[in-house]
């Protein structure tokens, strides 16, 4: 899908068409969603440049990514996408500057994304040139990766208080979530290290703009991305605490799992303890000797299970005055 922004009343207006005719002096955003070769092949010829391929944008090397060419800036970086799902996904989207133009190319379809053209539409962004175009966009993608590491924050504390919080409002957790909340941690932990991944290929993204701005003596948009790049690096502080968190939440479950693991198999060593008494005694009389004393005795069948119950009862008593039980 090719779609186009023209700038109206401090916004931008989707244009109609999708040709070159589409492309009109003005054109502020082009935005290639799961482009078709023609499409592709369409903003190529109408800017002169020839744009990244998706394996292009697959590449995980910095130069790959990152690079000057034909007078453009070409930048590729790691937005997430479906969050709100079990299957959050961080996909590339190539954002390019060039010929006072902002080009996106991506394979996937992000929340910001949708955001940003809800607000262009309302005339919520100053889009008088590509850069403030790119940074407003930008803007949206950090604000949503904040709240999503925000979300996180908080499903992690309520995990947090329902494995340790035995005496709150929610009953004690049983051995029987612990596979429930281990899966939660898994998803959390998955998504909050996909957040922070996306944040690490933005951060590189806004040093090289910031330099690249700084070459054109673009003030304003340099001073907008280095506000942008301080508030990246506070989020990856962040998203580094919730991983620790996280990885803590992990921990203290599979040790509860082997503490409930280890009474059990304490319960077990116990009663064998119990009853091994008892059993070597009635293995004792249950010899198949020609001559027993007690086997013709009238109370000898008595005599065996006080001596049984005996067995079990002290053991038992000793156990629990050593705490054990």
């Amino acid at each position: 899908m090719l779609k186009t922004y023209l700038p109206h009343n401090g916004g931008l207006k989707a244009a109609a068409g999708a040709g070159n005719e589409a492309f009109a002096a003005d054109t502020l955003w082009i935005d290639l969603v799961d482009p078709t070769p023609d499409e592709r092949q369409t903003v190529n010829a109408a800017l002169g440049m020839e744009l990244p391929t998706r394996e292009d944008m697959e590449e995980i090397e910095a130069s790959s990514r990152l690079y000057s060419e034909d007078g453009g800036l070409f930048m590729t970086a790691l937005i997430l996408s479906n969050s709100g799902t079990e299957k959050p996904v961080a996909g590339v989207v190539t954002f390019v500057l060039a010929r006072e133009k902002l080009i996106t190319i991506r394979y996937i379809d992000p929340q910001p994304f949708r955001t940003f053209e809800t607000r262009c539409g309302r005339s919520m962004i100053g889009a008088n040139k590509a850069e403030n175009v790119l940074t407003a966009l930008l803007d949206v993608i950090v604000d949503r990766v904040a709240d999503i590491l925000e979300r996180v924050g908080a499903e992690i504390e309520g995990v947090s208080h329902q494995i340790f919080d035995a005496n709150g409002d929610k009953p004690p957790i049983t051995s029987k979530d612990f596979q429930n909340v281990l899966r939660t941690l898994g998803r959390k932990h998955d998504l909050s290290g996909k957040a922070r991944e996306s944040l690490l290929s933005i951060g590189r993204m806004l040093a090289f703009l910031a330099q690249a701005m700084d070459t054109q003596h673009n003030k304003d948009v340099h001073a907008h991305v280095r506000t942008l790049t301080r508030d990246v690096q506070s989020l990856q502080d962040h998203s580094t605490y919730l991983a620790g968190k996280l990885n803590y939440l992990q921990d203290a479950t599979l040790g509860l799992i082997n503490i409930d693991q280890n009474s059990i198999i304490k319960i077990m060593s116990v009663a064998a303890l119990v009853f091994l008494p008892p059993t070597l005694i009635a293995s004792i009389y249950g010899m198949n000797f020609a001559v027993l004393p007690e086997k013709d005795w009238t109370f000898g069948y008595p005599f065996s299970l006080l001596l049984m119950a005996v067995s079990v009862v002290v053991p038992y008593l000793w156990f629990k005055r050593k705490g054990w039980l």
